[in-house]
């Protein structure tokens, strides 16, 4: 065989990227992708209603509860979670096709899925964003306005459950700027601890 056309095959990273809810990942994560469009970010399923603003297929797959469970028994779902009363769930298909492409994945998930991921990719990079503060997490949430106060309720106390959980994390991104933060993980996605040797 001629040696030039001999090709050593590396799978991409796949960086998991949780925290509790309104620390800001979907920011973060959407500024990474602004400063480097060659990653891929994952599009999460749920079975949540859309809020005001989102596209289906792009901000989520919104899936009914049945379409749902399909996908979970026939082992479609790389992790899922149920959250706030919602099921969502990251395909596993279209992250494995773009890792072996030598696209290097995001997914935004929450601490279940992460957890999930670890199990079933343990070459995966868990990068965990966290408040400044738990006074600011609480302002985020607040500020958001998008849920009534029992739901809101609800997140805010799932969301300090989920700040313990950031020592399984491989690294710990502090969100105190936006802009930092997103470069910290365009730096752990390059990172060559996800690469093979």
């Amino acid at each position: 065989m001629n040696k030039s056309t001999e090709v050593t095959h590396k799978i991409a990273p796949l960086i998991v990227v949780s925290g509790p809810s309104g620390v800001g990942k979907s920011t973060v994560v959407a500024r990474a992708l602004e400063l480097n469009p060659l990653l891929w970010l994952s599009v999460s399923v749920t079975t949540r209603a859309p809020r005001a603003g989102e596209v289906n297929g792009a901000s989520y797959s919104f899936v009914s509860d049945a379409q749902f469970s399909q996908m979970v028994e026939s082992g479609h779902m790389l992790e899922w979670a149920q959250y706030a009363g919602n099921r969502y769930g990251t395909p596993r298909e279209p992250v494995q096709a773009s890792r072996e492409a030598g696209v290097p994945v995001i997914l935004e998930i929450e601490v279940q899925g992460a957890r999930q991921v670890r199990e079933q990719a343990p070459d995966a990079t868990l990068v965990f964003i966290a408040p400044p503060s738990v006074a600011e997490l609480d302002a985020r949430l607040r500020g958001r306005g998008t849920e009534d106060e029992a739901a809101l309720a609800a997140r805010l106390e799932i969301a300090h459950e989920e700040m313990s959980a950031s020592l399984e994390f491989d690294h710990v991104l502090v969100n105190a700027d936006v802009g930092l933060t997103a470069t910290a993980l365009l730096e752990l996605c390059s990172d060559p601890r996800n690469e093979d040797s």
